[in-house]
């Protein structure tokens, strides 16, 4: 592998839930990011997948210092984020960038797709002289696949997938050396999810750019993921390189997710089988004791209450899985919609 760039260790994100009118009083906490830990090499794209309020965009906003950490470290070329100064997290924006969900809320309907694709050039002035930042601006429609004349347009004038691409342009502005995706396409057709995931992949060749692509849908991961980080109820539950996760998955969790993908071909259906989860989530606020995924797997035994598994590497399987009892399972999975 290349070198790391990023390194995350035990990063821990607790929201108070609070009651009383004026006396408010801490009666306990939503664990939505809880002791998470993995490392980002240059120009890997690494993949975060889960269940909607496992805490994936939670920990999107704490990478990149949007939401204080309760504690942890991420550190970025060996410097811990969460430590820096405002002047320090100022400069640190340069290098780290964000692409949004939603392209229909992300960018500010008031202002023309030049000003939004501009504006980190009025925050980072050093960036680019004053009289270069019209041509600049152009330049980076022109790389995201937009026509540059459209720079006077507004955000309502343009489409879904057209407005993530204003979103990107936006982000690689200050050719940043990471940039984390949130949910980028969930909110677009499945053919216009396709020509970002390619443009995404063509700007990492082209710019040597790192990702953190967080999705909860998983042939959309695979399409674009060297390696892949199954997220539960605020941890990473298994963690491996894109064919370990997807074709020889060790953890429960992740064995019913790749089952619960459609298959395409009506020759495999029969080859596959389904595993179907029972009960609903636990709340982050009051997680099972042990390993979080024990009220709704088939395997629990009892030193699963008792006992939290480690995320490591166990006989059976070469890549880490949080589970007591992981084992490798061959998956029958569907071909990417993308």
């Amino acid at each position: 592998m290349s070198e790391v760039i990023l390194e995350v260790r035990d990063l821990v994100k607790y929201f108070p839930i609070r009651t009383g009118v004026v006396f408010k009083r801490t009666v306990g906490h939503i664990k939505a990011v809880d002791k998470v830990s993995f490392d980002l090499h240059k120009r890997e794209t690494l993949g975060v997948v889960g269940e909607s309020g496992c805490g994936k965009s939670t920990l999107a906003k704490v990478l990149m210092n949007l939401e204080p950490a309760t504690s942890g470290s991420v550190r970025y070329r060996g410097k811990d984020v969460l430590k820096m100064s405002a002047a320090e997290q100022r400069r640190l924006r340069r290098n780290i960038q964000l692409v949004m969900q939603d392209p229909y809320t992300s960018l500010n309907p008031r202002m023309t797709v030049g000003d939004i694709v501009g504006e980190p050039f009025e925050i980072h002035p050093e960036v680019a002289p004053k009289g270069d930042r019209r041509k600049k601006v152009r330049e980076l429609l022109d790389v995201v696949g937009l026509n540059p004349e459209h720079i006077n347009r507004y955000p309502h004038q343009f489409s879904g997938g057209q407005r993530q691409r204003i979103g990107i342009a936006r982000a690689l502005a200050l050719r940043p050396e990471i940039i984390i995706c949130d949910e980028p396409v969930s909110a677009l057709d499945v053919s216009i999810q396709a020509q970002v995931i390619n443009l995404l992949e063509e700007l990492q060749d082209e710019f040597g750019l790192s990702y953190i692509f967080i999705a909860h849908d998983l042939s959309v991961v695979r399409h674009i993921a060297d390696r892949v980080a199954v997220m539960y109820l605020g941890k990473i539950v298994e963690i491996g390189t894109d064919s370990e996760i997807y074709d020889r998955p060790t953890h429960p969790y992740t064995q019913a997710l790749l089952s619960a993908v459609p298959v395409p071909d009506p020759t495999l259906r029969g080859q596959r089988d389904q595993i179907v989860l029972e009960g609903d989530v636990p709340s982050p606020a009051n997680p099972p004791s042990g390993c979080r995924f024990r009220t709704r797997c088939w395997k629990a035994k009892d030193i699963c209450a008792t006992e939290e598994p480690a995320l490591v590497a166990r006989e059976k399987s070469a890549h880490p899985s949080a589970c007591h009892f992981a084992e490798v399972r061959d998956v029958v999975h569907a071909t990417s919609t993308t």
